[in-house]
């Protein structure tokens, strides 16, 4: 049951996300207000839920786990690093496509909004993240020291949120729900968003199975290197 999820993952996600760029496209109407420019609400905030809450709360998960001692395993430190690694990429990408949603929306492809700078030291936070790891050879210290990183670097995930609350900012408030439970978006439009949501979610996930299988290859390759190191040294004593 578990292979054939995996084995489904892909086609899954690619048939979700083809749907969603399908209905964005070509199905919903434009916005009264926006016009097609409304499209980007189907990629944008999905793809800002994976970068934020989803990458980063896996990240976060796995690195309490390593540091509670009955659960600690490489396993977990290594879906903790994958799961950066993939954060930062989902993190250019909020950048990116903010910026092409705020180019004809505010007039300018960057301001120094709140939610903007917040969410670019997020993702320097996770450039941090993997260059910590890489300035430590000691695979205990390494994990052990990332660990702690991420968890304090997932602080910044709740300002992000709340932002917009707190600061008077460009970004726009909730696009789903108001702060009473009210849906901004409905019919196609919603459904579309929703599928997107799923459908970027599967992304990161198959993301993250695929980047946590080179770990494992890579991890496997330095250590019979080792072993080969150490025979070489063990026949030249001989």
């Amino acid at each position: 049951m578990i292979k054939l999820s995996q084995r489904l993952l892909g086609p899954v996600t690619l048939l979700l996300l083809g749907l969603t760029f399908w209905l964005g496209l070509w199905i919903t109407p434009p916005d009264a207000v926006q016009g097609n420019l409304v499209r980007l609400l189907y990629v944008h905030p999905p793809i800002a839920w994976v970068a934020l809450y989803v990458s980063f709360g896996t990240a976060s998960i796995a690195s309490c786990l390593y540091l509670w001692k009955r659960t600690r395993s490489e396993v977990m430190d290594r879906i903790a690093h994958c799961s950066m690694e993939v954060s930062v990429v989902f993190i250019a990408l909020t950048l990116i496509t903010g910026s092409i949603w705020g180019r004809p929306t505010w007039g300018v492809w960057w301001a120094w909004d709140a939610r903007l700078t917040s969410t670019a030291i997020l993702g320097v936070f996770a450039l941090a993240y993997l260059a910590l790891r890489r300035a430590n050879d000691d695979p205990t210290l390494r994990a052990r020291r990332g660990a702690v990183f991420a968890i304090l670097t997932a602080i910044n995930v709740p300002i992000i949120h709340f932002s917009v609350q707190w600061w008077k900012t460009l970004h726009q408030g909730a696009s789903v729900l108001t702060s009473n439970g009210t849906l901004n978006v409905h019919g196609s439009m919603l459904w579309t968003m929703l599928i997107g949501f799923v459908g970027f979610t599967l992304l990161f996930f198959w993301l993250l199975r695929y980047r946590y299988r080179l770990e494992v290859k890579r991890d496997l390759k330095v250590a019979d290197t080792v072993v080969e190191a150490l025979a070489l040294r063990q026949r030249e004593g001989v």
